[in-house]
């Protein structure tokens, strides 16, 4: 089964099992569709993180998150030149340095296969719909030219990737090495020297996408495998089920259960800004999920008051986290599972497109702390800013979650709310009930700054509302958001059921 934030995209995925491809190559060949199809969520030019977990119960992380350019420095440039809009706003991409190591590992068909339906959508083109459409509407002007003259189309109408459908081909011919070494890079280097971007060839060589050891972790029989840094969705999720470790709380009444989730939301997203970065450049405190002292930080929680943020504690300096991602889910005939997000931060990134190659770049430097809160409004420490050749943390936080024979693969676009959502979503999944509740369920979040509590329409009766600003929260009403895939398989009935999330136009295919 292969479930995906588009339809075209899962169909891609769907074909790689009929051929008899693992689930690796269906999650690879989802991913370049993806790029292709849904152009403001992610793509060749940005990154992501693939959780695999194989039939014989080993999992694996493969980080292919963007990195940040040398000239970008410390960060200094952006106080001049924006971290969200044109091609200085780009890390290096990862994506195809991931999807050539995740076939390397654990793929069975070849290249050409695998990026054959991207190339397809690309040359024959697709129909813009509603979601799409309002996603153009959004970024139109901060297109560039080459942007503009490909994506801004109306209801309805169709974009084609003519120069992406040729990269797409050189990677089939000669896989990533065309990207970080060969013509494609000098195309993109060339076009981005000319509209004064600074990711040149010496940084696209260098590029690497690493393996890491996924976080995991158990919490009242569930078992989690999720996301390492430089992702901060395992360690906040390990850290927020830390502090319930004594606790039921989808026991609770309503108001109490939302009001202790909260505080628990507020002191892991406080750690998560203050202590994670780039592992590669920021060592974590040994005692960050050291159990006693989360359980301290659960013994702080007030069950009748709020705690405001800056009683947690403040970050200083003040600095700088993207809500248009992608996520699909697979799981093969064989038992292999792989749970993949990806993203180019910002609804279309950069919205800067390398004429020649048709690629759109992310603007994923907006994620590092760049002495102000970033475009979601997130707070972040010192363990993020930038440096040459450092990942930005993220919020990706692809999941594996097992509870006796029940087997649950979740994730979700959404920014810094990525984290909150999938924490739900798992405590929804251990306490069961209805599956399609899980994914559909309105959705509340608290990241610690600023301090109040998000949440969707219908999340919260009028009663708990009263009930939760009586304890001192503020509250704030947002539109819906998120758009969680997922699969839930019973390995001892062999039943497998898809999760497309509502809010979007997803889709599961399932392979008999």
């Amino acid at each position: 089964m292969v479930v995906a934030a588009e339809r075209l995209a899962a169909d891609a995925g769907a074909e790689m099992l009929r051929q008899g491809g693992t689930a690796c190559d269906a999650a690879a060949a989802t991913a370049l569709a993806l790029g292709v199809v849904e152009p403001a969520s992610s793509g060749i030019g940005g990154g992501g993180f693939f959780l695999i977990r194989t039939a014989d119960g080993q999992a694996w992380f493969l980080d292919a998150r963007e990195t940040s350019p040398r000239r970008a420095g410390r960060g200094e440039p952006y106080r001049e030149h924006s971290s969200i809009d044109g091609p200085q706003a780009a890390g290096v991409p990862g994506l195809l340095a991931g999807v050539d190591a995740l076939l390397a590992r654990c793929g069975r068909l070849d290249r050409a296969t695998i990026a054959a339906p991207a190339i397809r959508l690309a040359e024959e083109g697709f129909v813009v719909n509603a979601r799409l459409a309002r996603m153009i509407r959004f970024r139109r002007q901060a297109f560039n030219e080459a942007a503009r003259r490909t994506f801004d189309k109306r209801l309805g109408e169709r974009i084609v990737q003519k120069a992406l459908a040729q990269t797409l081909k050189r990677y089939a011919r000669f896989g990533a090495r065309d990207f970080y070494r060969g013509r494609t890079a000098r195309l993109l280097v060339a076009d981005l020297r000319r509209a004064g971007g600074w990711i040149t060839m010496q940084d696209l060589a260098g590029y690497q996408a690493k393996w890491r050891k996924p976080i995991t972790f158990r919490w009242h029989g569930m078992q989690v495998i999720s996301a390492p840094p430089p992702s901060s969705g395992g360690m906040t999720l390990a850290h927020m089920f830390g502090q319930l470790a004594h606790d039921k709380p989808m026991r609770l009444a309503e108001d109490a259960r939302v009001h202790l989730l909260v505080e628990v939301m507020k002191r892991a997203y406080f750690d998560r800004n203050r202590f994670l970065g780039d592992p590669d450049f920021v060592p974590i405190p040994r005692d960050y999920l050291d159990l006693a002292r989360l359980l301290r930080l659960r013994r702080s929680i007030d069950p009748m008051r709020a705690t405001p943020a800056a009683a947690i504690g403040r970050i200083a300096p003040p600095s700088g986290q993207g809500a248009d991602t992608t996520h699909l889910s697979v799981l093969d005939r064989d038992g292999n599972i792989v749970s993949a997000t990806l993203s180019i931060n910002y609804p279309f990134g950069s919205a800067w497109l390398s004429p020649r190659t048709g690629i759109l770049l992310n603007d994923e430097m907006d994620d590092f702390a760049l002495g102000r809160p970033n475009a979601y409004g997130l707070v972040q420490g010192r363990a993020n800013r930038p440096a040459p050749g450092k990942r930005m943390l993220s919020s990706m936080t692809p999941t594996i979650a097992i509870d006796g024979d029940r087997v649950f693969v979740v994730g979700t676009p959404g920014g810094s709310r990525i984290i909150t959502m999938v924490f739900l979503a798992l405590l929804r999944f251990h306490a069961g009930g209805n599956p399609k509740d899980w994914v559909a369920a309105p959705r509340f979040h608290h990241q610690h700054l600023p301090d109040r509590i998000q949440y969707e329409p219908q999340a919260f009766d009028e009663a708990t509302k009263a009930k939760l600003r009586a304890r001192g929260h503020r509250l704030q009403q947002v539109r819906r958001y998120g758009n969680m895939q997922a699969i839930l398989w019973n390995r001892r009935t062999g039943e497998v059921l898809g999760l497309s999330d509502p809010r979007g136009r997803g889709a599961s295919v399932r392979v008999r």
